[in-house]
């Protein structure tokens, strides 16, 4: 396996920059991209459903194949997806969702901080069970009115700091000495269970474990007397608010990927969660974009400042959470119609791929290997026409783990040396 330092002694660091323009790289991730045929569309993916003449022509011009973002048969949270995508070993380095939710939501984390990512979940009144793990999506602004409430809540052994984040989910931190991420979650990731308590994985973490789960029973009491709304308005009177927690971290020391390769990166994303894993590899984050054509947008503005950029398309993984089958592919169907302004910049790499599958029809992350496009003037060709699952099976790149997708990328941008004589 490539490690960090193989990678770092055969780069390319500032490779000529007096004498030529260097190159350009792009890697476009739909999140959740990956997919299963669906009994009710035909047994087709929310790929091959959707209109992609352009992502078509790109595999038809490059070379295709499939990526286990960790290994084969494991499924990846969106954390450890993103980490093999720019070239970490995810089983090395296995941060806590919490510490990137922290870092793209702005907030300043110290070395001793237990960062804690937050979902609000709604429970069943009549028999304390979990009925929605997202709450029904409530609006950002009933999210931020949550967090408020939860910021109310006093911990004798830490400091307490809540901060919206979008949606059902929300950002917490505990301030204090001796804080430990070992602990279980308290999300069973499943309906109509209770809401597990946080359990210490080492004696170390005894302590820990009794600050969170001071916190959610703080935080039943204070949601108790709210109505849970979900994000269309709708109000679910038999139900009240919880809160699950998981993705416990503090912040890591990691080689970022400017001091591995010599390489100004740059992030387009919308979510603090992206956001964070970027600025944790040594990306700048660019412009503030919402919508994908504002990203792209940003992507242009930008072009002329960075060598490597990362854009995130969240709406795919959303949908294919929700089930929504036809809003992946819809969503799918956006980014094939805004793909010619990307290849009208003129990358020297162009890249598009997944950080996992989001199969609708199983409304959650999978195992399932992800697609993955590589074009650049360099790459070859393989026999593969359309991008889809199905397709890419047969490319040339194979079935490969995510972290040997970032040096492919720097030696089709060529900026890795021989190796050994």
């Amino acid at each position: 396996m490539l490690t960090v330092e193989t990678l770092q002694s055969l780069a390319k660091p500032g490779e000529n920059r007096e004498t030529r323009q260097p190159t350009k790289s792009v890697l476009l991730v739909l999140d959740g991209l990956g997919d299963l045929p669906h009994p009710e569309y035909g047994f087709r993916t929310a790929l091959e459903a959707a209109s992609r003449s352009h992502l078509d022509q790109l595999a038809k011009e490059g070379v295709c194949g499939l990526l286990d973002p960790v290994a084969p048969g494991i499924t990846p949270g969106s954390g450890p997806g993103h980490f093999a995508l720019f070239g970490y070993d995810p089983l090395a380095v296995n941060v806590g969702r919490g510490v990137p939710e922290a870092l793209g939501s702005g907030f300043n984390l110290q070395p001793s901080d237990l960062a804690i990512r937050g979902n609000f979940c709604s429970v069943f009144r009549e028999n304390e069970r979990i009925a929605d793990r997202r709450a029904h999506r409530p609006s950002d602004e009933r999210c931020a009115h949550l967090c408020g409430l939860l910021q109310q809540v006093s911990l004798g052994q830490a400091a307490v700091y809540v901060q919206p984040v979008s949606e059902h989910r929300f950002l917490l931190v505990l301030r204090g000495q001796g804080f430990s991420p070992e602990l279980t979650e308290t999300d069973p990731q499943t309906l109509h269970v209770p809401i597990p308590e946080a359990r210490p994985l080492r004696p170390t973490a005894r302590l820990t474990a009794e600050v969170v789960n001071a916190f959610a029973q703080r935080a039943y009491e204070v949601l108790q007397p709210e109505t849970v709304i979900g994000g269309n308005g709708a109000a679910y009177p038999e139900e009240r608010y919880g809160v699950l927690l998981r993705g416990y971290g503090k912040y890591p020391s990691l080689t970022t990927l400017p001091e591995i390769y010599g390489i100004r990166c740059g992030c387009v994303a919308t979510h603090p969660m992206y956001k964070g894993v970027a600025l944790l590899v040594g990306m700048d984050l660019l412009g503030d974009a919402h919508q994908l054509s504002e990203q792209l947008a940003v992507l242009e503005e930008y072009w002329d400042g960075y060598d490597f950029f990362f854009v995130h398309v969240k709406y795919t993984d959303k949908a294919g959470e929700d089930g929504d089958f036809l809003r992946k592919a819809a969503v799918i169907s956006e980014v094939d119609a805004l793909l010619p302004r990307i290849r009208a910049l003129d990358p020297d790499v162009l890249v598009v791929t997944g950080d996992h599958s989001t199969p609708a029809l199983l409304k959650s992350h999978s195992w399932h290997p992800v697609p993955v496009v590589l074009w650049s003037r360099h790459c070859g060709r393989d026999r593969v026409e359309e991008f889809t699952e199905a397709a890419c099976a047969g490319g040339a790149l194979g079935r490969f783990r995510g972290l040997e997708l970032m040096p492919q990328i720097m030696a089709n941008a060529g900026r890795l040396e021989k190796f050994g004589a």
